[in-house]
């Protein structure tokens, strides 16, 4: 019996091992952390990426562009073309609802000059909630692919702070809840974090990896940073230190995840990124980043691969990064509405 969330790693890579194949025109396919898929069209490399949106059901057409525009850009790439698929729950669907979905992903994909190129749409049995499943096309040329080689004493950046996707799934899904605890002004900023910080790091992985040779990005998704820096782990065949006290957090990000029992580390987190980079590279990603108002932080090294993933605490102890097999958002669910949901898919 599989939790809800992502396969088992160990499961999962043999799967893929046994069940794809090889093509001369493929230069990167699929694996443990790697966000894309890069395919050789000639002159340029194209970027191909799919995901869905199970958790959020409001606002799930800018959850959707961003996170597969997230994975275009981790590749050094600009998306460019969306192509969606929407299911839709056969006892609670609406004119209404539809129109919102679509005027969501609009304006997500006006944003960053995404072009919405096709798609389907039915209405289905056995669902509670609205999935959306995207599949989106990047390009980049070839001499700025990102292809993950890493070396030991690179720097592990992370911009902005960690579960800012979680955040806003909790504002927006527990509002009724929180308002018996919190301030209107909490609840409102917290509800923002969609928008500001924001999801979206398409913006600073394309800055970064303009500036300099980035060695590798990756943002971590469901799982939180932890399940990310595994994915680091994998996708780069090194090991990886970073270290506990240096890991950014917002307050709100804190505060609603302390109040309903998750584990921040474990906490779905789109809306930072993870850069590898030479260490002579990192002030200069900083500072530019920094101009942007994006904040940036060194929060480990890139070590070998024998150390695995670790997390030094505050008095300088290595203990092994948990594992996060079922994303903690899940907790905020009722267990009957847990039991119904599942997502069987790769890594995003």
């Amino acid at each position: 019996m599989f939790k809800i969330g992502k396969l088992p790693q160990g499961f999962l890579e043999y799967l893929i091992k046994k069940y794809t194949h090889k093509n001369s025109r493929i230069v990167i396919g699929p694996g443990i952390g790697k966000d894309a898929a890069v395919i050789d069209i000639g002159n340029k490399y194209l970027i191909a990426k799919t995901d869905p949106v199970t958790l959020a059901s409001k606002d799930a057409g800018w959850y959707l562009v961003n996170i597969n525009a997230n994975d275009i850009a981790c590749m050094g790439a600009k998306p460019r073309w969306l192509i969606a698929t929407l299911l839709l729950p056969e006892k609670n669907t609406t004119n209404k609802l539809i129109e919102e979905i679509f005027a969501s992903v609009s304006k997500a994909c006006k944003k960053l000059g995404i072009t919405l190129c096709g798609g389907h749409c039915e209405i289905t049995y056995g669902i509670d909630r609205p999935i959306i499943i995207g599949a989106m096309f990047g390009e980049v040329a070839k001499n700025k692919l990102i292809k993950g080689k890493v070396q030991n004493g690179n720097d592990i950046i992370l911009t902005k702070g960690i579960a800012i996707e979680g955040t806003a799934i909790i504002a927006n899904e527990k509002e009724t809840f929180l308002k018996k605890k919190f301030s209107a002004a909490f609840i409102r900023k917290a509800k923002a974090y969609l928008h500001n910080p924001g999801i979206s790091i398409v913006k600073e992985a394309l800055l970064a990896s303009s500036i300099v040779n980035v060695n590798y990005m990756h943002d971590p998704t469901e799982g939180g940073l932890a399940t990310g820096l595994y994915e680091v782990t994998k996708a780069c065949n090194a090991g990886v230190i970073v270290e506990e006290d240096k890991i950014p957090v917002f307050p709100e990000s804190r505060i609603l995840c302390k109040e309903f029992g998750l584990e921040i580390m474990g906490t779905i987190a789109s809306g930072a990124l993870i850069i590898v980079c030479n260490h002579r590279d990192t002030q200069r990603i900083i500072k530019v980043l920094n101009k942007k108002e994006i904040s940036a932080t060194i929060i480990g090294k890139i070590v070998d691969k024998k150390t695995g993933a670790k997390l030094k605490d505050g008095k300088g102890r290595l203990h092994n990064l948990n594992h996060f097999p079922q994303d903690e958002i899940t907790k905020i669910y009722p267990k009957i509405m847990r039991e119904k949901r599942s997502k069987i898919q790769g890594v995003y």
